[in-house]
């Protein structure tokens, strides 16, 4: 089984600070989980990601990996950990949030989700069944189940239609996964997910429901995608307040430093997001002192280094100069850099977090944090 022990508790806020036991090694939590959408987090070797951003745990993403390279070709590796060379945790998402992004070459019904390949328009399904099938096969220690994402705008009607639709698929995966075992000689957990879109109600009986089911974590989604701010927090708060306190809780795909820090407040466990490197790519650095615009004239003669005191390596290896110059002459180094830079910060911010929290002072540490990490340098 995958154990979670809950190690200190902040007396001011719901912030936590645990252990999460797999057989391919623990996570201290609160943790950022780098996403290696395709089996790969972009840009970064794998000894840049063990070393120097310090990756405990990444993701990976069934839907692409079960396109490209395809199910075969991971089975014959021996799993994702073998195929990909990543020997410590790994989570994989269920597929269900870029399935549903395919709004115009997807059906839904109460099956599963029929769509076609972005790749090449080929036709498929993915029922809980099948997700559950092809999660057992990537190998992942943490398993997502099936389920929908609702828009953050949706109404009533449809917020309440998809969770229910949420919930009954969450019943045949636990079916699936229930009968049958892992192919490659470790566990693996499953972990349901809570939707309600913006609907306290919804969220309620929705997080209710997740927690009857006595799963080994648990994860809130269909949050950062496109609700405001502020509710976001409210049904952070609300979810927490009845998922069971002994289980992990996973934050799925969310997102600013400043989000991450807010929803550790709030008593979330597990984050991933695709924001370090993406916006990184993209010019995008975060930094203990605020945010950066490498491509910017400001840099053009700061012969500094990116970041004095920075979490990674590449930090002092370079300068600011050099990195903007990097970005204008659209040279593969810069992106990165950048994305080493970003990943390292993150799992920076959520280790002092952990920090912070055992010390007790996390309530008073973290608004100062949050105010210095939005600053635009």
């Amino acid at each position: 089984m995958l154990k979670f022990e809950l190690q200190y508790t902040d007396s001011k806020t719901n912030a936590r600070a645990g252990v999460i036991t797999t057989d391919h090694g623990q996570i201290e939590t609160p943790i950022f989980m780098p996403v290696g959408t395709a089996g790969t987090v972009k840009g970064v070797h794998l000894t840049e990601l063990k070393e120097d951003v310090k990756a405990q745990i990444i993701l990976g993403n069934t839907y692409h990996l079960y396109l490209r390279p395809g199910l075969e070709v991971i089975e014959r590796a021996g799993g994702l950990h073998k195929f990909n060379g990543f020997d410590r945790p790994m989570l994989t998402d269920s597929g269900g949030f870029q399935v549903f992004s395919l709004s115009g070459i997807r059906k839904l019904r109460e099956e599963g989700a029929e769509f076609r390949s972005h790749i090449d328009g080929s036709k498929h399904i993915f029922t809980p069944e099948r997700v559950m099938d092809i999660e057992r096969t990537i190998g992942a220690d943490i398993m997502m189940a099936f389920d929908e994402c609702c828009p953050g705008d949706a109404d009533y009607q449809y917020a309440k239609r998809s969770m229910g639709l949420t919930h009954r698929w969450l019943d045949r995966c636990i079916t699936r996964f229930n009968e049958t075992t892992p192919k490659y000689g470790y566990h693996q957990a499953l972990f349901p997910i809570v939707q309600g879109c913006v609907y306290p109600d919804l969220r309620k009986r929705s997080a209710e429901y997740i927690a009857s089911k006595g799963a080994e974590g648990n994860a809130i989604g269909g949050l950062a995608v496109g609700e405001p701010t502020e509710k976001m927090y409210e049904m952070i708060e609300l979810v927490n307040e009845i998922l069971p306190t002994d289980k992990p809780r996973y934050l799925m795909g969310v997102g600013t430093p400043v989000n991450i820090l807010e929803g550790i407040e709030r008593g979330v466990d597990m984050f991933d997001c695709v924001m370090p490197t993406r916006n990184g790519r993209n010019g995008m650095l975060f930094t203990k002192h605020g945010i950066m615009n490498m491509r910017n004239k400001k840099w053009e003669m700061d012969f500094s280094p990116i970041e004095e005191d920075g979490a990674s390596v590449v930090d002092t290896l370079y300068s600011r100069a050099y990195l903007r110059h990097l970005f204008h002459a659209q040279e593969l180094l810069a992106m990165q850099i950048a994305s080493i830079h970003n990943l390292a910060f993150y799992l920076w911010l959520v280790g002092e977090a952990r920090k912070h929290i055992i010390a007790g002072d996390f309530a008073t540490w973290k608004p100062r944090m949050v105010e210095q990490i939005s600053t635009r340098l």
